[in-house]
């Protein structure tokens, strides 16, 4: 098999793995078999980049990282649909179709609570997909779109224009993976799976859009040259022969079969793997929808039913406080059981004290109980001529239950939160950040192994980790010998680390990458930062009051000091690195934009600061210089707007030489 063809061979049985998986939803190939595939497929095109082509599987992954979005003008709007909340509207909807065109035939769709886009194709190629915007003009979201696999990036024998429309969501399973991820990073969790998609779509770096997982739904064609069709089921089913992922939909004879099917959507919402927020009933012959036509907002041959939310009584049988992998204290109400869209609820988030007190939720209330976005169960409010007359107002314990910790109230929010640097809800979430690249950098520690070691018994604390032997780890789930022997020498390697790292690993609040550095150079030493005092830290150039505040706690806290003692009886770097002698980027402050060829925005930055200067992410009149690689875009303009320096690639490495 000559080189081409392998590459051809490779593309086809991916291709034909990627339909099976997710739009057949049967897979037939195991992931380790894809993937390893996938890295022979990259490997043959990185060699012989003549024969790379846009619809090669390797193009799923994400490009270059954009500026902003282009502006794309639909050929066909995209039209919104007209919302009816009860039956009798949707029989008044069919007597206005009826009064125009009889009999009728109704197409009925779950409606996918996601964002809607538009694909087109040429010619069989996929060139474009755009977001709905407005209806008439929205963003050119191409990139991030080839990286939803289950949009076919070529439709063999098919010529012309083709233009589709469909919903991208996240699918339920990947949404509640996602935030459990974000929870261990201490990021803000997404409110809902329509949320999580539509930021996913729309990040400027597709490589950030293919981890999220997307997926699609199809429900329409816009456009099509040289085929024809008589009904909205045949359409489906031509997208479906093409290999899209299309939507499910019943035909309906009349408007009571309609009702029947919108109403069985509903009781089975919970069986799709995405979120809905209704039912869309459609005229399933095109010929008369164009009779139909529509108003100047909506279809005249469409209308989306939106299923009223449950809200039922429920008591609360007790409040418990959970301690998430963050510090958040987090009150839940435990309700006496009851059925909710289409599932039994036995408890709700109660979110924070300020949420608890402005509802005044209180043990043995009487609460009124509804699903948020038909996920979350949520109380809305208290049946007060039910309360019983011995309940008391509730508050959140001033320690945290988990480990005795003082808690801690943001300063900048509701959140209250554990200050225990020990504490075992935190431990997976705080041995991740300690290991990460941009703190104590552990090749090898990612969150899968610091699971295995918790459930282990084997790490407590990340002082821990300093500990652990080779023997100690190689028993453990996907571990082998060797595999524990490179991760135990990683560790090891790690005890060297600059002390500004160090103070950041320490996940100390409000102490980023920024501050640790600042405070490693002012102070040189952990022993003298553990003795500073709130006023000598806010002495400190960038460290504010509230930082100060949070250091001198944490350091004389019983957590703190054993955690450092624990480290410093390991071997772990106490010190800071001695400053270099090149200092001839004082007092300069740097923005960097576009792609660097040389290094990673992350290295420039570094070389900038190890230089005496200073990485910023904005410009600004007090910018020195802007360094601006390929395809930079708005910091560019700002830069020349305001008279900014802009130097290139090989004008930054001359000077950094």
């Amino acid at each position: 098999m000559t080189t081409e063809e392998e590459i051809l061979d490779l593309r086809r049985q991916l291709e034909q793995a990627n339909e099976q998986y997710y739009v057949q939803d049967n897979p037939t190939m195991s992931d380790y078999d894809y993937d390893h595939m996938l890295r022979r497929l990259e490997e043959l095109e990185q060699a012989n980049p003549q024969w790379i082509t846009p619809d090669s599987p390797t193009q799923r992954v994400g490009g270059k990282a954009l500026e902003s979005f282009q502006q794309v003008t639909h050929r066909v709007p995209l039209e919104s649909l007209q919302d009816v909340f009860d039956y009798e509207e949707l029989r008044q909807f069919d007597q206005r179709v009826r009064a125009v065109v009889s009999p009728v035939e109704y197409d009925v769709e779950p409606k996918v609570d996601g964002l809607s886009v538009a694909l087109e194709y040429q010619d069989g190629q996929f060139v474009r997909g755009a977001t709905r915007g407005d209806g008439q003009v929205g963003e050119d979201v191409t990139e991030n779109l080839k990286t939803v696999r289950s949009i076919p990036l070529h439709i063999p024998d098919m010529p012309g224009t083709l233009i589709v429309r469909g919903e991208v969501y996240m699918p339920k399973t990947v949404f509640h993976h996602l935030n459990r991820q974000r929870e261990e990073r201490g990021e803000a969790l997404f409110a809902n799976p329509r949320n999580a998609a539509a930021g996913s779509l729309r990040q400027l770096d597709p490589k950030v859009a293919a981890k999220r997982r997307l997926d699609i739904a199809v429900f329409n064609v816009q456009w099509a040259d040289n085929i024809t069709f008589e009904t909205h089921e045949e359409s489906l089913n031509f997208l479906k022969e093409k290999g899209f992922k299309v939507i499910p939909h019943y035909t309906c004879s009349d408007v009571e079969q309609a009702i029947g099917q919108v109403e069985a959507i509903g009781e089975g919402r919970e069986a799709f793997p995405f979120d809905i927020d209704g039912a869309v009933i459609k005229v399933n012959r095109l010929a008369q929808r164009d009779v139909l036509g529509s108003t100047a907002k909506f279809p005249r041959w469409a209308a989306a039913y939106k299923y009223p939310p449950e809200v039922k009584p429920s008591r609360v049988v007790d409040i418990v406080v959970q301690v998430g992998r963050t510090g958040v204290l987090t009150p839940k109400a435990v309700l006496e059981p009851v059925r909710l869209a289409g599932t039994t609820v036995t408890n709700a988030t109660l979110h924070n004290q300020d949420f608890i007190t402005e509802k005044d939720i209180r043990v043995g209330d009487t609460v009124l109980v509804r699903k948020a976005g038909e996920i979350i169960p949520e109380v809305l409010s208290v049946v007060m001529e039910r309360r019983p007359p011995e309940t008391v107002p509730y508050q959140l314990p001033e320690v945290c239950p988990v480990c005795g910790a003082p808690v801690q109230r943001d300063e900048d929010g509701a959140h209250i939160r554990c200050t225990g640097a020990e504490c075992p809800a935190q431990l997976l979430r705080t041995l991740a950040h300690f290991a990460s690249r941009d703190a104590m950098d552990i090749d090898g520690l990612g969150i899968a192994v610091v699971e295995n070691l918790v459930a282990g018994g084997l790490v407590k604390t990340p002082g821990d980790l300093y500990f652990l032997q080779a023997e100690d780890v190689e028993g453990l789930e996907r571990m082998g010998k060797k595999s524990a022997q490179n991760l135990v020498e990683a560790i090891d390697r790690s005890r060297s680390r600059d002390l500004g790292r160090l103070l950041f690993a320490l996940g100390i609040r409000q102490v980023g990458q920024k501050a640790g550095k600042v405070l490693a150079a002012h102070f040189g030493t952990m022993e003298a930062i553990q003795q500073a005092t709130e006023e000598e830290l806010c002495a400190v150039n960038d460290i504010g009051a509230i930082t100060a505040k949070n250091i001198v706690e944490w350091m004389s806290s019983p957590q703190g000091t054993h955690l450092i003692s624990r480290l410093r009886e390991a071997g772990v770097n106490m010190e800071a690195a001695q400053q270099g002698s090149d200092r001839r980027f004082a007092g300069m402050t740097f923005v960097l934009t576009g792609t660097l060829e040389g290094f990673t925005r992350d290295q420039a930055a570094a070389m900038i600061e190890d230089r005496g200067g200073k990485s910023a992410s904005s410009v600004s009149k007090k910018t020195t210089y802007v360094v601006a690689g390929e395809a930079a875009g708005s910091k560019l303009r700002k830069a020349q707007e305001l008279g900014v320096p802009v130097l290139t690639e090989a004008e930054f490495v001359a000077m950094l030489e």
